[in-house]
């Protein structure tokens, strides 16, 4: 099982600013309008990927696969779990940075390191964050992390779900947006090749740049309760879903949204059924 309780969507405030003008000026709208309409990725040869519908039931259950509710239609899970049969199934990786049992696998000198040698660590998670500050290291990383996306294609996912695009600004300015965007079209590049979409998650600020990284959908999170989810339904032509962790984002997710983007309520572990944490709300 990879990452519980993420909150990522609150670190993405600081660009929202000059976002607003750029994403006039530079957001084309994804042709077509049909659910789970197949379009071709833009990627080299003759793929083509299948999008989630819009406005769709939602569940997001990275931290563990169940039985899916009436009315969900499209549902995130953890890369180790296997796809909901007959729904739209994204599969989620952490792509930017490695998971702390995972540390010790990689390369030591593809674990981001500062001027004095020491790893640069994702304090909430505790993870280290991935060296893609080259395009050598970025090919590296990007090997490993493509055969997690092989894993989601052979298991017969629609999608694929890289997270913690935002991790350069956590790097302590030693990765920068260049590196994160090539890095992510490595991924997507690579993802459209074995016919999954590929979906940018949080990191509203680069939404301007979804088409040169060849983003298809948006997983945002608590994009109600950080009035963001504008900025992602504009880059994705309503292509988004967003999961929220409290009552009050969920308000403000569905006031505005509700019908239109694909919204749900999760408890912060996204905990199965069962457990004292467990919530799943779509009111």
């Amino acid at each position: 099982m990879s990452r519980k309780g993420v909150l990522r969507a609150s670190r993405s405030r600081t660009a929202l600013g000059a976002l607003a003008t750029a994403l006039v000026l530079a957001l084309p709208a994804l042709a077509g309008c049909g659910s789970g309409e197949h379009r071709d990725s833009g990627s080299p040869g003759p793929a083509t990927v299948r999008l989630p519908p819009r406005g769709a039931g939602f569940d997001y259950q990275i931290g563990g696969g169940y039985r899916p509710a009436a009315g969900v239609r499209i549902v995130s899970r953890d890369r180790s779990d296997s796809p909901a049969p007959g729904l739209y199934n994204i599969c989620y990786v952490n792509a930017f940075q490695a998971q702390p049992a995972e540390r010790s696998s990689w390369p030591a000198d593809l674990l981001l390191r500062d001027a004095r040698g020491r790893v640069v660590i994702d304090e909430d998670w505790h993870e280290p964050l991935l060296d893609i500050g080259t395009p050598a290291k970025r090919e590296r990383v990007a090997r490993r992390v493509n055969r997690w996306i092989d894993g989601c294609a052979d298991k017969g996912f629609d999608a694929v779900e890289p997270d913690n695009y935002d991790s350069y600004t956590r790097s302590r300015r030693l990765l920068t947006t260049a590196d994160a965007t090539a890095f992510m079209t490595l991924l997507s590049r690579h993802a459209h090749a074995r016919h999954l979409a590929i979906a940018q998650k949080n990191t509203a600020e680069l939404a301007s740049v979804r088409v040169r990284t060849g983003l298809d959908f948006a997983v945002a999170e608590e994009c109600g309760q950080y009035d963001e989810c504008e900025v992602y339904a504009k880059a994705f032509d309503g292509r988004v879903v967003d999961v929220e962790y409290t009552d009050s984002g969920l308000r403000a997710a569905r006031a505005r949204w509700g019908g239109r983007l694909s919204i749900v309520r999760r408890d912060r572990d996204v905990s199965v059924p069962g457990s004292a944490a467990y919530v799943r709300k779509v009111r």
